[in-house]
């Protein structure tokens, strides 16, 4: 019997409205310099769109994915805040 099992078979998707391109790009940018350190068990897809940053991960294992959105998440939440205590009227 085949298995059916693929090596990406866990994902998810993280939407951040940050209410204008420019901010969205800006986090995108800072971002997408931290690459994932272990691409051959996550992987990690960043776009912006309508004023929105959308990221798509994917892992080999539930631990894996965890991790990186975990970790993804914590720089996010610095990026966001640095924008909103040094942005020119930003407020998210």
């Amino acid at each position: 019997m085949p298995d059916s099992h693929t090596p990406w078979d866990f994902s998810c998707d993280l939407e951040v409205n940050f209410g204008s391109e420019e901010n969205a790009s800006i986090v995108h940018t800072a971002l997408a310099v931290d690459k994932e350190l272990q691409p051959d068990k996550v992987k990690r897809q960043m776009s912006i769109s309508g004023g929105k940053l959308l990221v798509h991960f994917e892992a080999v294992e539930a631990r894996f994915l965890r991790a990186s959105f975990s970790a993804f998440t914590d720089v996010l939440t610095l990026a966001t805040k640095t924008i909103e205590e040094f942005g020119i009227g930003m407020k998210l």
